[in-house]
């Protein structure tokens, strides 16, 4: 495949499908099913090519013919997943298909039997040393073909995907970087290649071949690295450049929404998704994840049963059967299904995260951790799992823990209120006050989603006998309260209604003080507190009204009380 017609413009789709279509050929003639799902869905959503314009079938070497037979029997029980019986009849074959087969039949022999391993004796929470022991005789015998420079793209995405299993991660994003130089229309040399990058700056060292696909790439490392809005506009381009009906991309526009809790736009996208294609079960976890948030049982319920008719045994399912009893309230049936899904896939970040809270629920924080924990090792991108660990250790009262972890968390969604809080609580715990100031103030600047950071700074700087700052912050928390028309029985208004009305009076702002007042009537708890300042409010205006000579004498000296908090306008959020 020549690289200069992997134009970044996507000037000539033809081209761009003919592409697809030959990747597709090779990644099934590997058994490398995922990638060629991807490229195929990718090419379905272009205009199909007529007959004179299909591209030639791969090239057809000596070697090639030599292991035909070999070859064509051996792929058959590799299908049927037969691994070592397909790796016994490919020894001493000299094709670069045939020693691509030969080495992945080894290695998925080896998961295999790792996995069997695992489920036989051990649970999905107990972390156990089973490991794939083909792993470092692969590692030696593909490290050696490496340094001569025989391994073609495929053989390189194996040697990267060995590598990464041994943990020997540095050495593995050379290699995989060297697979995609080498084919780059291979998309699951891409993914794996994406699951080891960190940061962004990682991301912009690496050498990346200037290729169509990589605009795919970009796209899938910004929604994971939490830079939702530039994800947004690539794939808004990729919509533009002309794979609209992509539901590849659709999937990840209302996965990148789910991410920023645009909640709405995010089930409106996997609506649309599965009217386009309702038997797809791919990301149907995140929906559940979203129907969830809503309370939307009904929809979930139907989703469950939906997915459960297509396929039962799949890791999506379990999960959105989970989501379902959690929803419900039944947590150990939900941890069970959660559980469900790790037995059929250990490495489901998802599962892990799901399970956690689930063990949180259950007050089983030893398990939540341990779920946590496994969740971080599978992608150290997860902030929920790191988020989810500092909520475990503030049940601990380890205020010391849920610092580091809070932060780690923030460090992921920098500008999410929910982590900024969180993190404002721990430094209050630890005596920071200046710290917790800071983070509850940025919370209320990043969007409080929860509208507590301004109440909490309020509180503090009560605590702090700032009163000032103290009434300002109780004064806008209040008209956030009403101006979004959260009709609230919200306990916390009035704890600001009381906190006003008292700093108002002691200032002698007394109509101010008085409003306070008989809003505060208007809740339970404050009812009493409101009563009682009206009558104080009324003695002082009494005595106010005597006749006096010296009434007035306090206007022309400094002794008048600073109004550094404007009156509150309580007007402007009458419920």
């Amino acid at each position: 495949m020549k690289m200069a017609a992997l134009c970044i413009e996507y000037g000539d789709l033809v081209q761009i499908k003919k592409q697809l279509i030959s990747v597709i050929t090779l990644c099934k003639e590997r058994g490398l099913l995922h990638s060629a799902k991807w490229a195929s869905e990718l090419a379905f959503a272009l205009v199909p090519l007529p007959k004179d314009g299909l591209p030639p079938s791969p090239p057809f070497t000596e070697e090639d013919a030599q292991d035909l037979d070999a070859l064509t029997l051996a792929k058959s029980y590799f299908d049927l997943k037969e691994y070592d019986r397909a790796a016994y009849f490919l020894k001493g074959c000299c094709s670069q298909k045939a020693y691509f087969i030969y080495m992945y039949s080894r290695y998925l022999s080896g998961e295999k039997k790792k996995d069997d391993e695992t489920v036989d004796s051990l649970g999905p929470l107990e972390k156990g040393q089973v490991r794939n022991e083909a792993l470092r005789e692969l590692r030696v015998e593909l490290s050696k073909k490496h340094l001569t420079g025989e391994l073609d793209g495929f053989a390189l995405y194996l040697y990267g995907v060995v590598l990464r299993k041994l943990d020997l991660l540095k050495e593995a994003v050379e290699v995989f970087v060297e697979a995609i130089h080498a084919l780059p229309l291979h998309w699951g040399a891409w993914l794996e290649l994406s699951n080891l990058i960190t940061n962004i700056e990682m991301l912009k060292s690496l050498s990346l071949p200037d290729c169509w696909i990589k605009d795919f790439f970009m796209a899938h490392m910004y929604t994971e690295l939490q830079m939702i809005t530039e994800a947004l506009q690539k794939y808004q381009n990729l919509i533009e450049a002309g794979f609209s009906k992509s539901t590849y991309i659709i999937s990840q526009i209302a996965v990148a929404y789910h991410n920023i809790r645009d909640i709405d736009k995010a089930l409106s996208l996997f609506n649309e998704l599965r009217d386009q294609d309702p038997y797809r079960i791919d990301n149907m976890d995140t929906f559940s994840n979203l129907l969830y948030v809503k309370s939307m049982k009904p929809e979930l319920s139907y989703l469950a049963h939906n997915l459960v008719e297509i396929d039962k045994y799949r890791v999506e399912t379990c999960c959105v059967i989970g989501n379902y009893y959690s929803l419900r309230s039944q947590h150990e049936k939900a941890a069970l299904y959660f559980q469900r899904a790790l037995k059929l896939n250990p490495r489901c970040l998802g599962a892990w995260t799901l399970m956690g809270h689930e063990y949180m629920e259950m007050k089983n924080t030893s398990a939540a951790i341990q779920a946590y924990r496994h969740a971080i090792e599978v992608n150290k991108r997860d902030y929920r799992a790191w988020y989810g660990l500092g909520q475990t250790y503030e049940i601990l009262k380890m205020p010391f823990y849920c610092l580091y972890y809070y932060r780690k968390a923030h460090q992921l969604r920098p500008n999410d209120s929910r982590m900024l809080v969180a993190l404002g609580e721990s430094y209050e715990k630890l005596s920071q006050q200046v710290e917790a100031k800071k983070c509850y103030w940025r919370a209320y600047s990043v969007g409080d989603v929860e509208k507590m950071a301004l109440l909490k700074l309020a509180k503090l700087h009560e605590q702090l006998n700032e009163s000032d700052d103290a009434a300002q912050c109780y004064m806008r928390y209040s008209q956030d309260i009403f101006s979004c028309g959260e009709q609230l029985e919200h306990a916390e208004v009035s704890t600001a209604l009381r906190y006003l009305g008292q700093y108002y009076f002691k200032n002698k702002l007394y109509d101010e003080a008085s409003l306070c007042a008989q809003r505060c009537c208007d809740y339970n708890d404050a009812r009493e507190e409101g009563k009682a300042l009206l009558r104080q409010i009324s003695q002082v205006r009494d005595q106010i009204e005597t006749p006096s000579a010296d009434l007035f004498a306090p206007l022309s000296n400094n002794n008048t009380p600073v109004r550094r908090v404007s009156p509150l306008n309580l007007i402007s959020f009458t419920p």
